[in-house]
């Protein structure tokens, strides 16, 4: 659906994620778990479809990697204190209430100088309709982003307009937002 390429974003940041343990949220058909395996992560992909998940191990046993899947909703997905080295959130969205829950794990699941890279559409991309949520609600905005994360310390946090490629369903001009946080 997203294709097979990593999301660009990601691969910009790569460098700046360690090579530990990363859990990828709602990793859908695998290409980000994949791609951070291939880079040397220890990773374990979530996602509710079983489909993309076997479509994930798919594209791990083609590119000679492995990655743990799980299924799981991510509302009920509990994420350990102290037990990430990164945590990654490419197009994860999900109602606000549930959002706020998720990043709260976050923050509490990352280890010591833990990595969190999130990048999302922002309110803004309903009316380039290039893909992403159908409603604002389920959005986000980089304030709001900040507030859930409280307790990591933002290293890039921005909203943009960029052109993104990936698969059938994200394709052309897009408003973002895109984070990067570590953990003190």
């Amino acid at each position: 659906m997203y294709g097979k390429s990593p999301n660009d974003f990601l691969v910009s940041v790569v460098q700046q994620i360690p090579k530990g343990r990363v859990l990828c949220l709602a990793d859908g058909e695998g290409r980000n778990g994949v791609y951070l395996a291939q880079q040397g992560c220890q990773v374990t992909a979530v996602d509710a479809s079983p489909i993309g998940l076997e479509k994930a191990q798919k594209l791990a046993a083609e590119r000679s990697v492995a990655i743990e899947t799980v299924v799981a909703d991510l509302a009920e997905f509990p994420i350990q204190p102290d037990d990430w080295d990164a945590i990654v959130s490419i197009f994860c969205h999900l109602p606000p209430t549930i959002r706020a829950h998720v990043h709260r794990q976050v923050v509490t699941g990352l280890r010591s100088v833990g990595v969190f890279v999130l990048e999302a559409y922002t309110p803004r991309q309903l009316a380039f309709k290039t893909g992403g949520p159908p409603t604002a609600e389920l959005t986000m905005e980089l304030a709001t982003l900040q507030q859930e994360l409280k307790g990591l310390e933002f290293k890039h946090a921005v909203e943009l307009e960029r052109d993104i490629q990936e698969g059938l369903f994200h394709r052309g001009r897009s408003a973002v937002v895109q984070v990067v946080a570590v953990k003190a």
